[in-house]
């Protein structure tokens, strides 16, 4: 093997993770969440921007508002998990950059002085920091349902504001029974892989 990477590591993050459908009743924990947001805020982004914001529903009031916004097929799944996290981009992520990269501070206006500029930034950049949180939420020994079947903006007026994008919805838990469907084949690396 040329990975570095433990392989019971390997199959925890990736080959025998799996999406998960079901949950038991086993809280997450904010300290559970903040550990894992610890791990993956060092993923790289362009200009380490961190347009990713993270809206933690775990009240039964708040969860019964976000099932109504979701594809039919995912209300079951959301209503049950332990915890449900939205994630969305920060169109306004372009604020903080001066902190975050103080050796090149005019960045936010040379690059991100108009929305749609900021807008596709913000959405490449949060999508990375998202499938990180989804493979910090593996590392952390709990399973995840990411899901993006919901209506966007009804969640973004229930949850969020005009300056936020909706991404993905992410349940969160230890698996339940039958938590997860037979694993889809996937591309080979000679159906992906083009060397020039």
């Amino acid at each position: 093997m040329s990975l570095v990477l433990d392989p019971a590591a390997q199959d925890l993050l990736f080959r025998e993770a799996r999406t998960a459908n079901t949950f038991t009743d086993e809280p997450v924990t904010e300290e559970q969440v903040q550990a894992i947001y610890d791990l993956v805020k060092f993923g790289p982004t362009a200009f380490n921007q961190t347009p990713l914001r993270i809206t933690l529903v775990r009240s039964a009031e708040a969860r019964e508002r976000l099932v109504r916004h979701m594809a039919e097929g995912n209300q079951a799944k959301t209503a049950s998990a332990p915890l449900v996290a939205i994630l969305s981009a920060d169109n306004e992520f372009h604020e903080e950059l001066p902190t975050l990269f103080p050796a090149f501070p005019q960045a936010k206006d040379l690059f991100f002085a108009e929305r749609p500029a900021r807008e596709g930034s913000a959405t490449l950049n949060a999508a990375l920091q998202a499938a990180y949180f989804i493979v910090g939420i593996r590392a952390a020994g709990l399973a995840a349902g990411p899901m993006t079947g919901f209506d966007a903006e009804g969640i973004r007026k229930e949850f969020l504001d005009d300056d936020h994008t909706p991404l993905v919805v992410v349940n969160i838990g230890k698996p339940g029974e039958g938590a997860s469907y037979p694993r889809s084949p996937r591309l080979s690396y000679e159906q992906v892989v083009t060397t020039v």
